[in-house]
């Protein structure tokens, strides 16, 4: 198959694949690692295959080969949209099994940064249906990813999360720079919420993935919360600051389970992390500089045990297992990715949806291909 094929069409009969649809490839989850089978029958599809597997890395055993602080340099390889939220979930499930608790600063740090990522990692999503704010929201992203890049000193792969803390303190210039970004955003999101609400109302009713389904393919994050999965760890189950700031935490709900209420679920969690990003600023500004990690042995050893911590990332529920046996390897690493369960979902998902939508259906399905097959 060619490779900016993502979607192939085949008969209901069996046949081999008669008819090819490229996605949109302004989507952020276009990538040739992605390819979907469909079965179709008088213009519906009556069955749904995501194929991924064409672009397996052995993360995980890779992470097994090296000692804990090179594999925490790993952790940022799979999610290309939310790199500090795959480091900090690794930090978490090391931390945990070390007993070990990262200095005040630290824990704020990395709520900033998770709720920032957030934000960033839901902006391409929306910029496909966004219309005329659509250049907006591009821009709006760019500026926030060279925050990042100034605050980490990476674009694509920050390295910032450490065991028992995070790299360094944000400077005073940075953190202006991310007030800066989350006050526009405040101010221009009435205007991609007209833009959006107004291109979504023609996937009303589109690829609809009920509650039951939902919770059977462990969902969460935006696309469980779109089919009325009231489910979001910083809440249910807090990990950082979280539960200081559980008044900010209005987590946008719908039930329909729709392509629309997808995006507008999306569209909805900005304005939550914009709140919780902020108030960590004005926590990080009134502790003032001082130490961000914990001093570690020359060697860290994980402990024989097992070892599991998730955190509520931008496309849903990210987990990581760890397995120790006394050394400085882990025995086992398992990543518990949100991509992999969502795309999963599409073969439920997707059936019934006419083929002159299916490319939009799929658009509405929040995943990264490095995420799902790692």
């Amino acid at each position: 198959m060619p490779s900016d094929v993502l979607l192939a069409i085949g008969s209901a009969a069996g046949l081999p694949c008669d008819e090819v649809l490229p996605v949109d490839p302004r989507h952020p989850s276009f990538h040739p690692g992605f390819q979907l089978l469909v079965t179709v029958e008088d213009g519906r599809v009556i069955s749904a295959d995501p194929r991924p597997g064409l672009m397996h890395r052995s993360a995980e055993k890779l992470f097994e080969s090296r000692d804990l602080r090179q594999a925490m340099l790993l952790a940022d390889r799979h999610d290309w949209l939310s790199p500090f939220t795959s480091e900090m979930v690794t930090a978490l499930a090391i931390e945990e099994a070390l007993g070990l608790l990262p200095p005040e600063r630290a824990t704020w740090i990395r709520l900033l940064m998770a709720e920032v990522e957030r934000i960033s990692a839901t902006l391409p999503f929306l910029a496909v249906v966004a219309g005329p704010a659509r250049r907006d929201l591009e821009e709006t992203r760019a500026r926030i990813i060279s925050v990042l890049e100034s605050i980490t000193g990476a674009r694509m792969h920050p390295g910032f999360a450490r065991i028992g803390g995070v790299a360094a303190w944000i400077v005073e210039e940075d953190r202006a720079a991310l007030r800066e970004v989350l006050d526009r955003i405040g101010t221009a999101h009435p205007t991609w919420t007209d833009a959006v609400t107004s291109a979504v109302n023609d996937l009303q009713g589109l690829a609809v993935l009920t509650r039951d389904t939902a919770i059977g393919f462990g969902l969460g994050g935006p696309v469980g919360r779109a089919s009325g999965v009231d489910l979001d760890l910083r809440r249910s189950d807090p990990y950082l600051a979280y539960a200081d700031l559980a008044d900010l935490l209005d987590v946008p709900l719908r039930t329909e389970g729709d392509a629309a209420a997808r995006f507008l679920v999306m569209l909805e969690q900005i304005p939550v992390s914009c709140r919780l990003a902020l108030a960590a600023l004005d926590r990080l500004d009134s502790l003032g500089e001082g130490p961000v990690d914990v001093p570690l042995p020359k060697v860290v050893r994980l402990p024989e045990g097992i070892t599991y911590a998730a955190v509520e990332g931008p496309l849903g529920i990210s987990g990581v297992l760890l397995v120790g046996a006394g050394d400085k390897y882990p025995w086992r690493m398992k990543i518990r990715s949100a991509s992999f369960a969502t795309m999963q979902a599409m073969s439920v998902g997707l059936v019934g949806t006419p083929t002159a939508q299916l490319a939009d259906a799929v658009m509405s399905w929040p995943i990264v291909m490095g995420d799902v097959d790692r």
